[in-house]
Protein backbone atom coordinates (compact mmCIF):
# COMPACT_ATOMS: atom_id res chain seq x y z
CA UNK A 1 0.00 0.00 0.00
CA UNK A 2 1.62 3.23 -1.41
CA UNK A 3 -0.05 6.65 0.83
CA UNK A 4 0.05 10.29 0.03
CA UNK A 5 -1.71 13.57 0.36
CA UNK A 6 -2.01 17.19 -0.86
CA UNK A 7 0.66 19.85 1.27
CA UNK A 8 -1.93 20.60 3.75
CA UNK A 9 -3.30 17.09 4.15
CA UNK A 10 -6.73 17.84 3.22
CA UNK A 11 -6.64 15.07 0.36
CA UNK A 12 -5.10 11.86 1.19
CA UNK A 13 -4.44 8.93 -0.78
CA UNK A 14 -4.01 5.74 -0.82
CA UNK A 15 -3.46 3.19 -3.64
CA UNK A 16 -2.86 -1.32 -3.47
CA UNK A 17 -0.50 -2.70 -5.05
CA UNK A 18 2.83 -1.87 -6.85
CA UNK A 19 3.24 1.22 -8.14
CA UNK A 20 4.14 1.24 -11.98
CA UNK A 21 6.82 3.14 -13.24
CA UNK A 22 5.63 6.64 -14.07
CA UNK A 23 6.09 9.03 -17.28
CA UNK A 24 6.86 12.51 -17.17
CA UNK A 25 5.23 14.76 -19.32
CA UNK A 26 6.57 18.24 -20.58
CA UNK A 27 3.84 18.92 -22.88
CA UNK A 28 2.64 23.27 -22.33
CA UNK A 29 -0.67 22.07 -20.42
CA UNK A 30 1.21 19.84 -17.49
CA UNK A 31 4.26 22.60 -16.99
CA UNK A 32 1.00 25.41 -16.34
CA UNK A 33 -0.67 23.30 -14.02
CA UNK A 34 2.12 22.20 -11.99
CA UNK A 35 4.70 24.86 -12.68
CA UNK A 36 7.15 22.52 -14.64
CA UNK A 37 6.92 19.01 -15.45
CA UNK A 38 4.59 16.37 -14.41
CA UNK A 39 5.81 13.42 -13.18
CA UNK A 40 2.52 10.97 -12.65
CA UNK A 41 1.44 6.91 -12.48
CA UNK A 42 -1.60 5.05 -13.91
CA UNK A 43 -3.46 3.72 -11.37
CA UNK A 44 -6.53 1.25 -11.69
CA UNK A 45 -9.55 3.49 -10.25
CA UNK A 46 -10.40 0.07 -8.26
CA UNK A 47 -6.60 0.44 -6.90
CA UNK A 48 -6.88 4.32 -6.10
CA UNK A 49 -8.85 5.29 -3.11
CA UNK A 50 -8.69 9.10 -2.45
CA UNK A 51 -9.59 10.42 1.41
CA UNK A 52 -10.92 13.82 1.90
CA UNK A 53 -12.61 14.24 -1.74
CA UNK A 54 -14.57 16.76 -1.34
CA UNK A 55 -11.49 18.89 -0.66
CA UNK A 56 -10.38 18.15 -4.52
CA UNK A 57 -11.67 20.93 -7.13
CA UNK A 58 -11.79 19.91 -10.87
CA UNK A 59 -10.60 21.66 -14.22
CA UNK A 60 -11.89 20.11 -17.08
CA UNK A 61 -8.73 21.03 -19.44
CA UNK A 62 -10.42 19.36 -22.39
CA UNK A 63 -13.71 17.63 -22.84
CA UNK A 64 -11.66 13.88 -22.42
CA UNK A 65 -9.58 15.02 -19.32
CA UNK A 66 -9.61 16.92 -15.96
CA UNK A 67 -6.88 17.75 -13.92
CA UNK A 68 -7.39 17.37 -10.21
CA UNK A 69 -6.03 19.71 -7.37
CA UNK A 70 -6.77 20.47 -3.37
CA UNK A 71 -9.01 23.46 -3.66
CA UNK A 72 -6.94 24.72 0.08
CA UNK A 73 -3.90 24.36 -0.79
CA UNK A 74 -3.31 24.24 -4.48
CA UNK A 75 -1.18 20.97 -4.72
CA UNK A 76 -1.87 18.98 -8.00
CA UNK A 77 -2.71 15.42 -7.62
CA UNK A 78 -4.57 14.48 -10.47
CA UNK A 79 -5.04 13.81 -14.23
CA UNK A 80 -8.18 11.97 -15.35
CA UNK A 81 -8.82 11.17 -18.82
CA UNK A 82 -12.86 10.89 -17.65
CA UNK A 83 -13.63 7.98 -20.28
CA UNK A 84 -10.63 5.42 -18.80
CA UNK A 85 -10.61 2.88 -16.03
CA UNK A 86 -7.39 4.78 -14.47
CA UNK A 87 -6.58 7.86 -13.10
CA UNK A 88 -2.78 9.66 -13.04
CA UNK A 89 -1.63 10.42 -9.52
CA UNK A 90 0.96 12.68 -9.19
CA UNK A 91 4.47 11.41 -8.17
CA UNK A 92 4.86 14.44 -5.94
CA UNK A 93 1.65 13.21 -3.88
CA UNK A 94 3.39 10.31 -2.33
CA UNK A 95 4.92 9.89 0.87
CA UNK A 96 8.10 7.61 1.26
CA UNK A 97 9.67 5.46 -1.14
CA UNK A 98 8.08 4.33 -4.10
CA UNK A 99 10.25 1.84 -4.97
CA UNK A 100 9.65 2.66 -8.90
CA UNK A 101 11.34 5.08 -11.44
CA UNK A 102 10.95 7.38 -14.39
CA UNK A 103 9.96 5.29 -17.69
CA UNK A 104 9.99 7.81 -19.94
CA UNK A 105 9.49 11.72 -20.99
CA UNK A 106 6.62 12.60 -23.04
CA UNK A 107 5.75 15.81 -25.53
CA UNK A 108 9.44 16.62 -24.95
CA UNK A 109 8.67 18.84 -29.16
CA UNK A 110 6.96 21.10 -26.19
CA UNK A 111 9.53 20.95 -23.22
CA UNK A 112 10.34 24.28 -21.48
CA UNK A 113 13.38 25.81 -22.91
CA UNK A 114 14.78 26.48 -19.20
CA UNK A 115 15.97 22.60 -18.70
CA UNK A 116 17.52 19.61 -20.13
CA UNK A 117 16.39 16.22 -20.15
CA UNK A 118 19.54 14.30 -19.57
CA UNK A 119 18.33 10.96 -17.89
CA UNK A 120 19.46 8.61 -20.99
CA UNK A 121 15.67 7.84 -20.92
CA UNK A 122 12.78 7.57 -23.69
CA UNK A 123 11.86 10.57 -25.37
CA UNK A 124 8.86 10.83 -27.63
CA UNK A 125 7.50 14.28 -28.92
CA UNK A 126 4.13 13.19 -28.63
Amino acid sequence: MYKGSCLCGAVRIAVEGDLPRPSACHCTACRKHTGHYEASVDIPRTALRIEGEDAVRWYHSSEKVRRGFCGTCGSTLFWDPIHRDWTAVAMGAFDGPTNTSLSMHIFVSEKGDYYEIGDGLPQNIR
